[in-house]
């Protein structure tokens, strides 16, 4: 299958919070979509890994993406080296995107800077034709995306772009929510964490907010670029 848009998170949810708006937009526009996650996220706080894997399943059908896969990466211990950039080759070759996202390039978790660097050696390492990869016994061909873009997290990182998602916030919050676990519910039991509090959620629409009044829309999210975007004219502009 070969996706338009392939977005890495290093957990599930990473994703989600970080730019599940502009892959509904993609997706209404038409664009093919899938979602590789790096771990299960099993060091977290809250739930299990099986329950994260229920919950991230839930968020795909939300999401309406073509694909979901998870590597099942070790949380907190993932290094990028020959091994792990290898196994996100076989994805980014199995699925031969043009446009890359992934985590975002610094942050307050350790594993998104980690996973941003891993995805985007990995997106270069891909289209060398001399390093070899299969899938399912099947050898894969060289592959590049065209692009790679990070998304922005826990950090107020200044972006390089915003995209208007105005009209898909609700549903990027739904599927922010179906990681029930993990985010603000007055009746769970679970110990608390930084992104379990309502404020944390409230945040995620502040940030929509002021990114969208900031480039005179309602609601946007925000990217970090490895190179130089070019416009066809200044036109294309919003």
């Amino acid at each position: 299958m070969k996706l338009d848009i392939l977005a890495f998170g290093a957990h599930p949810d990473d994703v989600e919070l970080g730019c599940s708006g502009t892959i509904l937009k993609e997706i209404s526009l038409g664009k093919t979509v899938g979602i590789v996650d790096l771990t299960r996220g099993e060091l977290g706080t809250r739930g299990t890994a099986e329950i994260r894997d229920q919950e991230a399943a839930a968020a795909a059908k939300v999401l309406g993406v073509a694909v979901r896969e998870n590597l099942e990466m070790r949380d907190g211990f993932f290094v990028n080296d020959e091994k792990h950039q290898l196994e996100v080759i076989k994805m980014i070759r199995k699925y031969q995107p043009e446009i890359v996202l992934c985590n975002a390039i610094d942050d307050r978790h350790i594993d998104h800077a980690k996973g941003s660097k891993l995805v985007s050696d990995a997106c270069f390492l891909s289209g060398l034709r001399m390093i070899e990869s299969e899938v399912d016994g099947k050898v894969q061909g060289a592959w590049r995306p065209k692009l790679v873009y990070h998304y922005i997290q826990w950090k107020n990182i200044v972006p390089d772009f915003v995209v208007d998602i105005t009209g898909f916030n609700k549903m990027k919050e739904a599927s922010i929510l179906a990681y029930k676990s993990q985010f603000y519910d007055p009746n769970s039991k679970e110990p608390e964490s930084p992104i379990s509090s309502k404020t944390f959620l409230e945040s995620i629409s502040y940030r929509s907010r002021d990114l969208g009044r900031l480039a005179g829309v309602e609601h946007a999210e925000g990217f970090t670029v490895e190179r130089y975007l070019a416009v066809n004219s200044l036109g294309d502009l919003m």
